[in-house]
């Protein structure tokens, strides 16, 4: 696609790195924002034994906002900020990688592939001790009994627990409590099992629909509008194919499960194959924006982070 519309890449070794990742915190924490609602609900709806007590979506978002407003659907965002390193983790690696494997192939696919999923193990590497305290603070409230851990648990004084650095404090010491320093990991392998492949499979079927829309549309349809349109339908390929295992992921770090395979074997034996599609769609409700931010912004970051002294030998 970009070689047939004469797009310019702008390779690694041409940004300024500074400007790069500045401009790089700044984005991310903007659309993670936007869609940690949705995060929060596909965790309840995923750990939820059958529709106890969410039937959908939907129904979550406003039982949430009825019984603990807005800031029910913002229960741990502060702790999960922090996966804003796991972010610059990714973007470095992707871009590293990839330009490591352009030494061996010019296959598209097979650079996208790989750096994608590289990618994912260092970042996933970085998010899991945060994914596991934010997945249990969004389980307080409505969802309270759906965790192990419980912010008002016995020796917390009651006004400790409405300080949401308190009960960050408090999530901690019980996982350090019960499951020592390996608590923190719990779901490891679950995640890489999850979100490698998901990274490894947006990224070539990213290519692959901007190459088909590219096909499909006039010569002068903006190459920004074909990334945009990508990028979600990417997403909701690469969510539909890793949910089974997401769904395994978020009730193995919640309920304390030591076994992912004996995880999957009781979701099926409660719940059937239907269980594996639990929180798809808000799953992809909060992919899509990411995906528009990877496949649209992620390109204009690179464009607005361009070295000064090559800004004027390129043509957009």
């Amino acid at each position: 696609m970009q070689e047939k519309r004469n797009v310019q890449i702008i390779e690694w070794e041409d940004l300024d790195k500074k400007k790069f990742y500045s401009f790089g915190v700044f984005m991310t924490m903007t659309i993670r924002a936007g869609v940690y609602p949705a995060t929060l609900i596909r965790t309840r709806l995923q750990v939820q034994k059958g529709k106890s007590l969410y039937t959908g979506t939907f129904d979550a978002f406003f039982k949430i906002l009825r019984s603990e407003g807005v800031r029910g659907l913002y229960r741990g965002f502060l702790v999960n900020t922090l996966t804003l390193i796991s972010g610059q983790g990714y973007i470095t690696t992707y871009e590293l990688v990839r330009k490591y494997v352009s030494t061996y192939t010019s296959n598209n696919t097979v650079k996208s592939l790989v750096a994608g999923g590289s990618a994912s193990l260092v970042a996933q590497s970085i998010t899991v001790p945060i994914d596991v305290v934010s997945q249990h603070l969004m389980m307080q409230g409505q969802g309270g009994d759906m965790g192990r851990f419980k912010v008002n648990a016995k020796g917390i004084r009651p006004a400790e627990h409405k300080m949401t650095f308190g009960q960050t404090r408090h999530i901690i010491i019980q996982i350090f409590t019960t499951d020592g320093f390996r608590g923190f990991y719990r779901g490891y392998v679950a995640s890489l099992l999850t979100y490698i492949p998901n990274s490894a499979v947006w990224w070539p079927f990213y290519h692959f629909y901007a190459e088909q829309l590219s096909n499909l549309a006039p010569t002068d349809c903006p190459h920004l509008l074909l990334q945009a349109m990508a990028g979600p339908m990417a997403a909701t390929t690469a969510s539909t194919i890793t949910n089974p295992m997401d769904v395994v992921r978020a009730r193995v770090q919640v309920e304390g499960r030591s076994s992912v395979i004996e995880t999957f074997k009781q979701l099926i034996a409660e719940e059937g194959m239907w269980g594996m599609t639990k929180g798809l769609s808000a799953r992809i409700i909060s992919s899509t924006p990411t995906a528009i931010v990877m496949a649209v912004g992620y390109e204009t970051l690179k464009k607005m982070s361009l070295r000064p002294e090559l800004v004027d030998s390129r043509h957009w």
